[in-house]
């Protein structure tokens, strides 16, 4: 949740994901590992390495095992279209981007419409993290009106607060995966949300540190 302040949103306040990082430094560390920034550029916070990782390729293995059909990747807004791009490729298929106005930042998002056809296909909606659940309960919502006979959402960061599993649960979202980032106990009671295990992908990578291996390969 630090990532996501990445920039400064209001007067007076510091910038929250810079906060962290001088933190994690002050407490002594000589490398980070992340995954999934929320914003690239929080890197440059660091003065220390700084490796990101992708839940990418194990939430795909997920997906196609699940043998869905007709699949389209959805982006819940602009600002994720490169990163559902990259889903789209390894699942084989095309992208529709959700056209999202938020008339201010503490609001919530009015989704207008799906740029793209969705009509008759398994939708997967694919993002880096969810705080509430509003958003991904209002694409839903949108996709089945603009006529997709299924939908499905991916997030690696499931930052559940307080009512939004309930608000995944009563949402047309038949499944929801998230990846165990996160220690979140409320997903154990509901039968909509799958936790995917990241912790191989750590593993691979501390591994790679201390074998001054490249990471980059793990992804390419």
């Amino acid at each position: 949740s630090y990532a996501k302040g990445d920039k400064k949103d209001e007067p007076r306040v510091s910038i929250r994901a810079r906060v962290c990082a001088d933190a994690i430094e002050a407490a002594g560390a000589d490398r980070v590992v992340t995954m999934d920034l929320h914003a690239p550029q929080i890197q440059g916070f660091f003065h220390l390495p700084v490796d990101n990782l992708y839940a990418l390729p194990v939430v795909v293995d997920r997906i196609l095992s699940k043998g869905l059909e007709d699949i389209i990747v959805v982006s819940p807004d602009v600002g994720f279209a490169k990163q559902a791009r990259r889903y789209a490729s390894l699942l084989g298929t095309s992208m529709a981007i959700a056209d999202k106005e938020r008339i201010a930042h503490d609001e919530k998002a009015s989704i207008l419409q799906i740029i793209g056809n969705v009509k008759g296909k398994t939708a997967v909606v694919v993002d880096d993290f969810t705080i509430s659940g509003g958003t991904l309960a209002r694409v839903s919502e949108t996709l089945i009106e603009q006529g997709a006979k299924a939908v499905y959402a991916v997030v690696t960061h499931g930052v559940l607060t307080a009512g939004s599993v309930e608000r995944i649960d009563k949402s047309p979202i038949k499944q929801l995966l998230i990846t165990d980032t996160v220690e979140n106990q409320p997903v154990t009671f509901s039968p909509k949300i799958e936790v995917v295990s990241v912790a191989s992908l750590f593993a691979e990578a501390i591994k790679r540190i201390h074998n001054r291996e490249s990471i980059s390969e793990m992804f390419s």
